[in-house]
């Protein structure tokens, strides 16, 4: 009867579930704090020095006085067009986040809880379309594509071939299976609610986390592309990556216009995570309530 009494003493102790972390626990998380957080230091440390001093050997690990001025000539490089590859890559991030999580909501919901003929036939097509570099393969035909229809240096060219997302399909499908019961689905159309109301009123709410991951993987991949805008736009209608690439001279890399330009450039990551990570974090701990 020992290990049944120490057992109730520790739930006694730990009414939540939820137990203390041990020192090594302590020591490894601080660790890996310290080495996601060292890059985004030193890109401050650099973007804060004049170029000469960037270059130094041994380098300057503390940050300098000049990051205001080196942001600001950053924001007035006139081949950069720094200020409009921020606001181009916003509206191309921001509308292919909005469609691709809407759209594969919808068909998660569908292919999860919905009958229809072909349904595991469609959700199989869609899987093999991730085992395809349809990106690396689809370049040529795809430029031609934009080629024909005159869009060449225009956003809608960078929009337009992400609207949709076979991981993201897949992912709605396998979290709605998960997180939407099925009787809750059958009750509600007992009810009387329709189809689209059922997804609005019962599937939404219940699937907002994994609304969360997919649209801060899908505003992190857009934000970051560099390869399809680098073919299909021009420098003086870029996104912020090539933004970047213009803060370069034609004969020598300024390290400390690139990394001040860099640190601009993850402000927006920060917001989206920051106002999104909430329905992650609520969604995990409603879950281990839920448990």
């Amino acid at each position: 009867m020992a290990p049944p009494r120490r057992r109730n003493t520790q739930a006694a102790a730990n009414p939540s579930g939820i137990w203390n972390a041990t020192v090594l626990t302590r020591v490894m998380l601080a660790l890996a704090l310290i080495l996601s957080a060292f890059p985004l230091y030193w890109m401050i440390v650099i973007a804060s020095r004049t170029n000469s001093e960037a270059v130094q050997v041994p380098p300057p690990f503390l940050p300098g006085g000049n990051l205001g001025a080196n942001i600001q000539e950053v924001l007035n490089t006139e081949n950069a067009h720094f200020i409009t590859g921020l606001s181009n890559s916003f509206i191309v991030a921001s509308t292919v986040t909005i469609s691709v999580v809407l759209i594969s909501t919808l068909a998660g919901f569908a292919f999860a809880r919905l009958n229809f003929r072909g349904r595991r036939i469609l959700l199989v097509t869609i899987l093999l379309t991730m085992m395809v570099p349809l990106q690396q393969m689809g370049i040529v035909p795809l430029y031609r594509l934009m080629v024909s229809l005159h869009w060449n240096g225009e956003l809608k060219a960078v929009i337009l071939p992400y609207l949709l997302n076979g991981f993201g399909v897949f992912l709605m499908t396998q979290y709605t299976e998960q997180a939407v019961p099925n009787e809750l689905v059958e009750a509600a159309r007992v009810d009387g609610a329709s189809t689209l109301r059922i997804w609005w009123n019962v599937v939404l709410p219940a699937v907002r986390p994994g609304m969360a991951v997919l649209g801060i993987n899908t505003f992190m991949l857009l934000w970051n592309d560099y390869l399809w805008p680098m073919i299909v736009l021009n420098q003086d209608n870029p996104t912020v990556q090539l933004a970047i690439q213009g803060l370069n001279s034609r004969y020598s890399t300024n390290y400390v216009l690139i990394f001040a330009g860099t640190a601009l450039s993850i402000i927006p990551l920060i917001v989206v995570f920051v106002a999104f990570g909430r329905q992650i974090v609520g969604g995990i701990m409603e879950g281990a309530v839920k448990a």
